[in-house]
């Protein structure tokens, strides 16, 4: 796989951004209430895990059509599809029905919540939680007159799902509809970790004639497998790959056909293994790690690690030392530390702070050993400076892999390291939607282009300090941003939501106290309380208004005006 990185684009950062400004503007809000309740699923007792939390405890029930300007969707408890088409907010209409699940969802106890995705203008794919998928032919949607959901396939595929992604396309005069299933599935193998692992499952769906008759079918199923659900999955629109932003790394599970191949990678990882080297290390300005391989039943009592000024020694229990040398230069000993990881337990430490992610390494020790800049002074170097509590990210081990369709395998990894995962959204529903990554303290919107290798991800929006200001709103439960990036908005699990406007120049003149110089810009954060106490269940952003869906009650707040 090719080893690939994310590069910002200058002309988008703003390093003199002064921070938003707390603005009391009032925001139009119109609310309508629901003729009946949302389809809300809670979790079950057996699902306790932060991954069941993530995928369905955290599920987003509202559903934005982007194929159409201020479309959006829900299922209430009659198993109904509601839908709210908005030309004009002082003449709101009540949501409408545009198709009933055949399934009564009364009758099933272990479901999971209806799912929606919108594969092109005229296709939906469809789920009702209890394992059964649709895929559906609407025709024009958000028009009472054209829309008409006509059920062209469904079919049981096994264990209750919903449904992350899917695209319509069509290769070879041949329409296909693809869909990614995700599941969170019980795993006996595992005892030492959570108990559950996580499968992706890649459907695709084409249309086959014979004599003379038309008919969807399923032509391929491919399951790939991981350990922590998604922040992010998308097919690409043409159906040859698929991208993936995950904590713990996928892979694809290999048929009958496949397990001579996978058998030879196999026995070629095992000769890469005897032709490791004894010890990998690495340096910056202020420390030198050095990461020696360990068998895998050596316990930490029975590992000796000795330091001086100008030498190292590991030892394992009582064999010959394992690592001995001199040092190229003079070394801090007495700051210098060691740890052992193993269990999928990674314990970093560094200067003035510890953190603990599950990184899934195989067992090692990792050695520390501080430069002292100064030989001749007694005191260490030391860094006064701790990570304030909303810069802790303990996912700091996130990749984006890139899969390719045919071979199964990832062509492209790039390792997002500290750039914490935030947000997905849709600004061109003919392309993969974008993801937006925390960079420092912004947050860098980046747009995935499968059919440019050489800019295969774009850097096309970044709102300022949000990455920031996200971290210190502990109850936020969605984040979302307008298709335009005009603005970006989070939302609290009950009532609140923050607006944050991009910058706009200012039609008075405007003056900073301290320095004395005029300001010729300021971005706006505003704050709308809700008049509802029901939890927040759906979130959705268009560029003119935010949708926001509560148990009973559908919310519109007008962002920006039309013009």
């Amino acid at each position: 796989a090719a080893h690939c990185s994310l590069q910002a684009k200058r002309l988008l950062l703003d390093p003199k951004f002064e921070g938003y400004k707390l603005s009391l503007e009032p925001l139009a809000c119109y609310q309508l209430e629901l003729d009946a309740a949302v389809a809300e699923v809670k979790l079950r007792d057996d699902q306790y895990t932060l991954d069941h939390m993530r995928a369905f405890g955290m599920y987003n029930y509202l559903h934005l059509d982007s194929w159409y300007q201020d479309n959006v969707y829900y299922v209430d408890q009659f198993g109904r599809i509601m839908n709210l088409s908005v030309t004009l907010d002082t003449a709101l209409q009540k949501p409408r029905e545009v198709f009933r699940l055949p399934t009564d969802l009364t009758a099933y106890d272990n479901r999971l919540c209806a799912s929606i995705h919108f594969s092109s203008s005229t296709w939906v794919t469809l789920s009702d939680g209890t394992g059964r998928l649709y895929l559906i032919k609407s025709g024009k949607r958000g028009n009472s007159t054209s829309e008409k959901w006509e059920i062209v396939f469904n079919e049981e595929l096994g264990s209750p799902f919903t449904i992350a992604h899917s695209v319509s396309f069509v290769k070879s005069d041949t329409h296909s509809v693809a869909v990614l299933l995700l599941r969170v599935e019980k795993d006996e193998l595992d005892t030492k970790g959570s108990g559950f692992h996580i499968t992706l499952e890649w459907v695709t769906i084409a249309e086959i004639s014979k004599e003379g008759d038309h008919r969807y079918e399923i032509l391929k199923r491919r399951v790939l497998q991981g350990k922590s659900v998604p922040h992010y999955a998308a097919i690409e629109p043409s159906g040859d790959g698929l991208m993936i932003v995950s904590y713990k790394p996928f892979k694809f599970m290999q048929g009958e056909d496949n397990k001579s191949e996978e058998n030879d990678d196999a026995e070629a990882t095992k000769e890469k293994k005897v032709a490791d080297p004894l010890y990998y290390w690495q340096q910056t300005e202020d420390d030198v790690t050095i990461t020696v391989h360990i068998p895998e039943d050596i316990t930490k009592d029975d590992v000796k690690v000795r330091f001086s000024p100008d030498n190292i020694c590991v030892i394992l229990k009582d064999q010959p030392p394992l690592m001995e040398g001199k040092l190229y230069s003079s070394v801090d000993h007495e700051s210098c530390t060691w740890i052992i990881r193993e269990n999928k337990r990674c314990c970093i430490w560094g200067l003035v702070f510890l953190l603990i992610a599950n990184l899934g390494f195989s067992v090692y020790i990792v050695v520390f050993l501080f430069q002292n800049p100064n030989p001749e002074k007694e005191n260490p170097p030391c860094n006064a400076q701790e990570l304030e509590e909303c810069d802790a990210f303990l996912e700091d081990g996130a990749s984006l892999c890139r899969f390719d369709g045919d071979t199964l395998k990832v062509t492209h990894v790039i390792n997002l390291g500290s750039n914490q995962y935030l947000f997905s959204v849709v600004v061109d529903p003919k392309e993969m939607p974008c993801f937006c990554l925390r960079h420092d303290v912004d947050a860098l919107l980046w747009q995935p282009h499968s059919d440019q290798p050489e800019n295969m991800w774009e850097h096309i929006a970044t709102f300022n300090a949000l990455g920031y200001v996200q971290a210190s709103k502990q109850d936020k439960k969605f984040m979302v941003c307008a298709p335009d990036y005009s603005y970006a908005a989070l939302c609290e699990c009950i009532r609140r939501v923050f607006i944050y406007r991009q910058p706009t120049p200012l039609a008075t003149v405007l003056y900073n106290r301290k320095e004395g110089r005029q300001v010729g810009q300021v971005a706006k954060q505003l704050v709308t309380t809700l008049e509802a106490n029901d939890p927040i269940l759906g979130f959705q952003a268009t560029s003119e208004r935010l949708f926001v869906l509560t148990t009973k009650t559908l919310f519109l707040i007008k962002v920006n005006s039309g013009n």
